[in-house]
């Protein structure tokens, strides 16, 4: 099966019963052509969908979406999971505040409502997603063939994902399966409750192998579904009330294991950081061409002429490019400039003392005047361990560029790579311009979607995770502390010499500077009682959008509100605590 291809039509493949598994969602998405259950391409068509409700924001190209009254960029579903996860967080800001009639900086500053548009939109895309997912286990519930049946494990992955997304930001959830009547809608059920259920369906998916340990490329497989299983062990105490930490080491121990042998120092990590969120990344995916180093366990496709979207990583490379005459734009191999996101001083603080890790190597972090120039033009990037202060509420200046998505492609010559010189990384040259100064020429086209495709789960977070997992009683010492510095050793910087030195700030600190841009950090905080709660810890811009020293927030925003609409259409509901 043509992933790609699949993700390209599969969106026009379904047009029976949606809205019903939605309430009051309206989905339309009939085809005569794709639609047609006689075809022989119906059932890959209708798991396309499967995977194109994650990729894409509509059946008709980027411009398209599933949510009405959304901006169908804003609509996409890996950038709805982004927005929630990240801009509350240490991490980053989005530099206009006033985007979605204020939206994007009540999330920014931790003081959303229940009339919060994102929230909205997360919500039913979420639901939306799942719609999608059980229409395909009911039109397939009476398949027995083995290619099929493996599909089917698939769809319930992706519906598993969609449903561990929904009990991350919501708690309690909408939940509906494909056993549902025609015209059921969704019932709520606890927090609790939903992650009982998705503890048994990823267990069954997964001890009873349902689901390829080497799938085709772009599709999920057991590393997939296990990542997934680990990650909702790690979060169990917050999700459930009981912490599950020995079932989450041996998770992560299962996925160790079968990846070991290859890769950085036999770990199966990627030998190169930064080669994970470039053009070519696809071969680190599952099922990719690189199998000793297959670190992305699930992943989304992209194709910047078959699958686009203002979402995925298109998102995180045009909105870290903040100006294109200090960060030119095609050195990243994209067209566009969006001048969207900065990081934050405590995101830039994490890499301080560590000249030499890779991983911020790509960050523009400051600008300083050219020579004497009078009139202040900023013509050289500063590499440094610096951080530049935001000079005014919500200005364009201030803050680093962290860019680490790309549209690059790989060097052909590894001879011309230069220690500390990342750009040199990628396929290119330094050559000198008319003004006599040295700057980079790519060999790449920039284009205005990204081929990149999106990590969601990695293999670095499956050695980070297990080591938290001995931090908190479970596993090994010696593994633990040799998984980490797989980790450190493969950024370049100094290992730990022994578990004492690695507290629960500093593991925190070290997921932050590997997994940042990954959609985990909100996550992270709440799990360590970083974010709300009595030890929570303070940002820039935390509870006031316009106190760049930051202030606490209430503990309701551990959780994101049920949004009024779902409330208006389902009064039976009930609202998260404090909203």
């Amino acid at each position: 099966m043509n992933l790609k291809k699949y993700l390209l039509f599969g969106g026009i493949a379904l047009g029976m019963g949606l809205t019903s598994c939605v309430g009051d969602l309206d989905l339309d998405i009939n085809d005569p052509n794709q639609g047609d259950p006689n075809s022989p391409d119906f059932t890959a068509n209708t798991l396309g969908i499967c995977y194109s409700g994650i990729a894409v924001s509509g059946i008709s190209g980027s411009g398209s979406s599933y949510v009405a009254g959304l901006d169908p960029g804003t609509s996409a579903y890996l950038r709805l999971i982004f927005t929630l996860s990240e801009f509350c967080s240490d991490e980053l800001t989005w530099i206009w505040p006033n985007d979605e009639g204020g939206s994007v900086g009540d999330l920014v500053a931790c003081t959303w409502s229940a009339n919060n548009s994102l929230c909205y939109g997360a919500y039913y895309r979420l639901l939306g997603h799942i719609a999608i997912c059980n229409q395909f286990l009911a039109n397939t519930a009476d398949d027995a063939s083995a290619e099929v049946q493996e599909m089917r494990a698939e769809a319930r992955v992706l519906r598993a994902y969609s449903y561990y997304n929904m009990l991350d930001l919501f708690g309690q959830s909408s939940f509906i399966t494909e056993e549902a009547a025609i015209g059921e809608k969704p019932k709520q059920i606890s927090r609790a409750e939903l992650f009982d259920w998705l503890e048994g369906e990823l267990k069954e998916i997964v001890d009873m192998k349902l689901i390829s340990e080497t799938p085709v490329y772009g599709r999920v497989g057991l590393d997939g579904a296990e990542a997934l299983l680990a990650r909702l062990y790690l979060n169990a105490e917050v999700f459930s009330g009981k912490a599950r930490w020995a079932d989450c080491s041996t998770r992560c121990q299962n996925i160790i294991n079968r990846h070991q042998g290859g890769g950085f120092m036999g770990s199966g990590l990627a030998n190169e950081y930064l080669y994970l969120f470039c053009k070519e990344n696809k071969q680190y995916m599952p099922g990719g061409s690189n199998k000793a180093e297959n670190e992305i366990l699930f992943g989304i496709s992209y194709d910047s002429d078959m699958v686009q979207s203002y979402g995925g990583a298109t998102l995180i490379v045009a909105a870290t490019i903040t100006n294109s005459h200090y960060v030119p734009r095609q050195n990243y191999g994209c067209s566009g400039e969006w001048s969207c996101i900065k990081g934050l001083q405590q995101m830039a603080e994490r890499f301080y003392g560590l000249a030499s890790d890779k991983r911020d190597d790509l960050w523009v972090k400051g600008f300083k005047p050219a020579g004497s120039n009078a009139s202040g033009s900023w013509d050289d990037e500063d590499y440094t361990d610096t951080f530049l202060g935001f000079t005014g509420a919500w200005n364009t200046t201030g803050g680093n560029a962290i860019i680490k998505f790309t549209g690059n492609t790989i060097t052909k010559n590894a001879s011309s790579v230069v220690s500390g010189d990342a750009l040199t990384l990628f396929d290119g040259q330094y050559v000198t311009d008319d003004n006599g100064e040295r700057v980079w020429k790519p060999n790449y086209p920039a284009t205005i979607f990204m081929s990149t495709d999106f990590p969601i789960i990695r293999l670095a977070d499956i050695y980070l995770m297990y080591t938290e997992c001995y931090l908190n009683g479970a596993g090994d010492a010696g593994n633990a502390l040799t998984y980490i510095n797989y980790v450190r050793q493969r950024a370049n910087s100094p290992k730990y010499n022994s578990m004492a030195e690695v507290t629960k700030k500093e593991l925190m600190d070290e997921r932050s500077r590997e997994l940042y841009l990954e959609s985990v950090r909100r996550t992270d905080l709440i799990r360590n009682g970083m974010f709300t709660g009595p030890s929570q810890t303070v940002w820039q811009i935390k509870g006031n959008i316009n106190n760049m020293d930051g202030t606490r927030i209430a503990d309701r925003y551990a959780l994101y509100p049920i949004p009024t609409a779902v409330l208006n259409s389902q009064p039976e509901f009930n609202q998260n605590p404090g909203y």
